[in-house]
């Protein structure tokens, strides 16, 4: 049986009590591109990622969709609905193959009560999430979608091996889901990508998208906020 030290909120936990919770939980595989929980999921469980790739979505009642993040091994999401006992705020999607730990709410509420140092860890992941949203909210509020494109190549970005001034995304993203992720059209997004290889700041590869200037794209960002 898989104990709760093997999730990194819970590495420190003591042993016992690790073990005692793990009893009442479920550890489930997922294949890429399943569905893991959608926002009519009645249940207020809680998910963490053990291994794979999960991307969480915000979709609203017209059919369009937000790509708010992806999350990884270390990572959980569903302590929204857990610790308010509303419905859920999101979807999430595997990306690849998964392997998921499902904790039900009431054990994970009283893990918060008996180990201080968890729920700790907890609220400064939620801080975390609030100061990003924010950011978020702030770029859709006064940027342009070109601007918010900039901002999200560099968010996606990496850096660059061999390249010191350089980062790239790899594999390089979807057009239709950078555009979901900014809140734009995906014909705005190729307008805007095309514009940036013409210009020499981005260049397409093989394998990934490269920044080749990533002080002019931070610069048109700035530029953006001023105007």
């Amino acid at each position: 049986m898989q104990t709760l030290n093997d999730i990194p909120l819970f590495a420190d936990m003591d042993a016992r009590l690790a073990e005692r919770y793990a009893r009442n939980c479920f550890w489930k595989d997922y294949d890429p591109h399943e569905l893991i929980i959608d926002t009519d999921d009645e249940s207020q469980d809680v998910r963490f990622i053990l291994s794979g790739l999960v991307r969480i979505i915000h979709r609203i009642a017209v059919g369009k969709e937000v790509i708010l993040g992806e999350m990884s091994a270390g990572d959980f999401f569903g302590e929204i609905a857990a610790i308010d006992g509303n419905s859920r705020s999101a979807n999430a999607t595997t990306l690849t193959r998964s392997r998921i730990c499902i904790m039900p709410r009431n054990v994970f509420m009283e893990i918060l009560e008996v180990a201080p140092q968890v729920n700790r860890a907890v609220l400064r992941v939620l801080t975390q999430r609030v100061r990003s949203l924010n950011v978020r909210l702030a770029e859709h509020s006064f940027l342009q979608a070109k601007h918010r494109l900039y901002s999200e190549l560099l968010r996606l970005s990496k850096p660059r091996p061999g390249h010191d001034e350089q980062r790239s995304i790899s594999p390089p993203p979807i057009q239709r889901e950078l555009a979901e992720r900014i809140g734009s059209r995906r014909e705005v997004v190729s307008r805007e990508l095309n514009n940036l290889e013409r210009e020499g700041v981005v260049e397409k590869t093989r394998g990934a998208l490269v920044i080749k200037n990533v002080d002019e794209l931070q610069r048109r960002i700035s530029e953006g906020w001023e105007h």
